[in-house]
C-alpha cells in the first residue's frame, strides 16, 4: 500500500511540472515582433499603445510577471505591481511588489490596492493594462471601498467568510460589495485604457468573475445577493460594527454591471482552467499505469457526500475495469467548516473522511490544492490508505476526534502522510486522486 501511496504523490507532482504558466502565455500572446494575439485580435504595441501597464496578483503573480516580462522584453517595457503571498527570490524589473496576506489580507494588501488604483487612475486611452489574476487574489489585494473601515475589520469580515461553509461565489458576492478593487471596480479605475485580463483560475467555468473576486469583470451578484448570503449564514452577528452596519443600514454601494462603459475595452481569456488540471492529471495517471476517469460533479459538496460519491464511483469503475489498476479524477473545491480550532484544511479533511470507508481495502486517496496551501497548514493536503486507520490508532489517533476539531493537517502530519511542497506559484482547483486495484 506504500507503493499506491508513493504513486499518488508522483501523478501529484508530474500533474503540477505539466502545467506551465509562463509557457502558456507566450503561446496565448503570440507575439510577432511589434504585434501580439490580444485575446484573439491583432494589435501593436508601436503603433496603437503608448505605455503597457501591468498588475499581478495571486498565488501564481509571480509566475504570471516573469512570464510577460519575457515575452515583452527587451523591447518593450512595463509598468507593473505585483502582490502575492511570498517574498520573491529577486525583483523583478519594472514591477512594484507587495508580499501580501493570504487567507486574510494585511497591511501590504491595503498597501497593493492603494498602490494599483494610483497606477490605473492614471492611465488613458493608449495604455495597455495586463491584469494577470489567480487564486488568492481576493486576499492578497484589497481595499475598503468606505476608507472608515479599518483593516483589523476586514480581517475579522474574513475569518467569519472562510469559515462560514459559504461556496466561493457566495463569499465573493459579499467580498464585492464591501470593496474598492473588486467586483470589476478596476476596469472602472481605467474606464478608458484597453484592458487585458488573463487568468488561471481556481473556480468553476462560467462563474471567472469569482477569480480574484472579478476585479475587471461585470459583477453578476447584486446587493439583495449580499444581504440574502449574510442573513442565510448568520453572518451579521460575526461582522464587526462598522461593517454590520452597511447591511443593517442599507448603505452597500452596487457593483459596475454589464453594458458600464469600463468594459467596452475590456478583454477577458482564460489562460489555465480545469481542463488543464484534468488533462495533466489524466496523463499522469495513465502513465502510472492505471486506467483513468475524471469526475467533476462533488465540485462545492460538503467534505462526508463528496467522499462516499467518490468512493461508490471509484468501486464501480474498478468492477468495470475487473479489477485491473484504476484511477478517479476529481476536481473542485469541497465545503469543509471549521468546526474546531485545529490544523488543516479541506484537503486534508478530505482525506481524513475517507480513512475509516477505506480501511483495510486496497484504495488510496490523495487530496491537494495545487497551489501548495491547504487551509491554516503547512502542507498542499494529504494521502491514506487502507493501512492509515490501523497505523493511526497504533499512535493514539482517533480520525473522528480529529476530524470534529478540524486537525486533520496534525493528525496526517504525525503519521507522515501530510503532503509538503510549500507554495507551487501556480493555483488550479483543488486535486484528489483515488487509486484502487
Amino acid at each position: 500500500m506504500n507503493d499506491r501511496k508513493t504513486l499518488a504523490r508522483k501523478i501529484f507532482s508530474d500533474t503540477l511540472a505539466g502545467i506551465d504558466i509562463p509557457a502558456t502565455l507566450a503561446r496565448k500572446l503570440n507575439r510577432q515582433g511589434n504585434v501580439i494575439q490580444a485575446c484573439g485580435t491583432p494589435l501593436d504595441l508601436r503603433h496603437e499603445i503608448r505605455e503597457i501597464v501591468a498588475i499581478s496578483m495571486g498565488k501564481a503573480a509571480r509566475a504570471l510577471a516573469e512570464g510577460l516580462t519575457t515575452i515583452l522584453a527587451p523591447e518593450f517595457r512595463i509598468r507593473g505591481i505585483l502582490a502575492g503571498p511570498a517574498k520573491a527570490p529577486r525583483a523583478l524589473r519594472g514591477w512594484q511588489s507587495f508580499v501580501a496576506g493570504h487567507p486574510v489580507p494585511n497591511e501590504e494588501s491595503f498597501r497593493a490596492g492603494r498602490a494599483i488604483l494610483d497606477l490605473l487612475h492614471g492611465c488613458g486611452d493608449k495604455t495597455l493594462i495586463f491584469f494577470l489574476l489567480s487564486g488568492g487574489g481576493s486576499s492578497l489585494v484589497e481595499l475598503p471601498l468606505d476608507e472608515n473601515i479599518s483593516l483589523d475589520d476586514f480581517v475579522k469580515l474574513n475569518h467569519a467568510l472562510v469559515t462560514c461553509g459559504a461556496p466561493i461565489e457566495e463569499i465573493n458576492a459579499i467580498r464585492k460589495h464591501l470593496s474598492a478593487v473588486k467586483g470589476g471596480r478596476l476596469a472602472a479605475a481605467a474606464a478608458q485604457a484597453m484592458k487585458l485580463t488573463f487568468g488561471v483560475t481556481d473556480v468553476p467555468e462560467g462563474q471567472e468573475s469569482a477569480l480574484a473576486s472579478g476585479p475587471t469583470l461585470p459583477d453578476p451578484t447584486t446587493i439583495a445577493d449580499a444581504q440574502r448570503i449574510a442573513q442565510e449564514y448568520h453572518l451579521l452577528d460575526k461582522l464587526p460594527a462598522s461593517l454590520r452596519a452597511k447591511f443593517e443600514k442599507h448603505t452597500l454601494v452596487e457593483t459596475p454591471k454589464p453594458g458600464d462603459p469600463a468594459f467596452a475595452r475590456a478583454k477577458f481569456e482564460l489562460l489555465l482552467g480545469r481542463r488543464d488540471l484534468f488533462h495533466h492529471a489524466h496523463v499522469a495517471a495513465e502513465a502510472a499505469g492505471f486506467l483513468t476517469v475524471c469526475d467533476n460533479a462533488t465540485d462545492g459538496w460538503p467534505v462526508e457526500r463528496a467522499a462516499q460519491h467518490l468512493l461508490v464511483q471509484l468501486d464501480a469503475i474498478s468492477r468495470s475495469f475487473d479489477g485491473k489498476p484504476v484511477a478517479l479524477i476529481a476536481d473542485g473545491e469541497v465545503s469543509s467548516p471549521v468546526t474546531g480550532k485545529g490544523t488543516g484544511g479541506r484537503n486534508s479533511a478530505f482525506a481524513l473522511a475517507c480513512v475509516e470507508k477505506i480501511a483495510k481495502r486496497k484504495i488510496t486517496v490523495l487530496s491537494v490544492g495545487t497551489d501548495g496551501i491547504d487551509g491554516n497548514s503547512a502542507a498542499a493536503g494529504a494521502v491514506a490508505d487502507g493501512a492509515t486507520l490501523e497505523r493511526a490508532r497504533a499512535a493514539g489517533l482517533d480520525p473522528a476526534d480529529s476530524y470534529r476539531r478540524s486537525d486533520a493537517f496534525t493528525f496526517f502530519d504525525r503519521l507522515g502522510d501530510a503532503i509538503m511542497t510549500g507554495p507551487t506559484g501556480n493555483n488550479l482547483r483543488d486535486l484528489r486522486i483515488l487509486l484502487a486495484s
